[in-house]
Parts: C-alpha cells; sequence; structure tokens
C-alpha cells in the first residue's frame, strides 16, 4: 500500500497592496509550473476568513503544498522551475516572508 503523501503549510507574510499580484502569480505561474513536478499532489493558496475559535495566524495567507513524497518535494526546490518561479512569489512578501511547517498526511 503506498504512503500517504505529505503537505507544506506555508504561512506567507504579504506585503500590503500585493494581495491580487500574489493571486495573479499563483494562477498564472506558480501553480502550472508546480503541478508539472514528479509525485504532485496539489497546491492551494489560502486567504485567511476569520478565526471562529483559539488565536489567529499571524498571516492571513497560507501555500498549501503536497507531494507523494518529502524527497519528491525536496527535488523540486532543486530545480531550476523553483528557481524560477520562487523569486516571484517571494518578491511580494515582507517581513520574515514565510515560514513553513511540513506534515505527515494520515
Amino acid at each position: 500500500m503506498p504512503a500517504e503523501p505529505i503537505q507544506l503549510h506555508v504561512e506567507l507574510e504579504v506585503a500590503a497592496g500585493k494581495e491580487t499580484e500574489l493571486v495573479q502569480n499563483f494562477k498564472k505561474i506558480f501553480r502550472p509550473t508546480i503541478s508539472k513536478q514528479d509525485g504532485f499532489v496539489e497546491v492551494k493558496l489560502l486567504r485567511l476568513r476569520t478565526t471562529p475559535k483559539g488565536d489567529a495566524p499571524k498571516s492571513n495567507w497560507r501555500l498549501l503544498i503536497s507531494f507523494k513524497t518529502e524527497e519528491q518535494r525536496v527535488k523540486w526546490v532543486a530545480t531550476a522551475d523553483h528557481q524560477r518561479v520562487w523569486p516571484s512569489i517571494e518578491g511580494l512578501l515582507t517581513g520574515q516572508k514565510f515560514g513553513a511547517v511540513l506534515y505527515d498526511v494520515q
């Protein structure tokens, strides 16, 4: 039986006024590029709507990236495609820019 995929949750600190550009970049550049990678499962760009309970995250945006294995995700990060498209996202960020948490899907 194949193992469950991994999910990387990346909290994005988007610069003021750059939200629309982030969404367009994600749809037109980042998502089409990452979706062609070996082991790719899914990618989503999430915008915080509300925090019904508990503490709100420190950023309003989250990038959810899922690959079949962590090794395949790491391989993607090392590709020329990633080196081309990630700076176009990172350039829209501010402050600490991003934080990441890796999960195993159960």
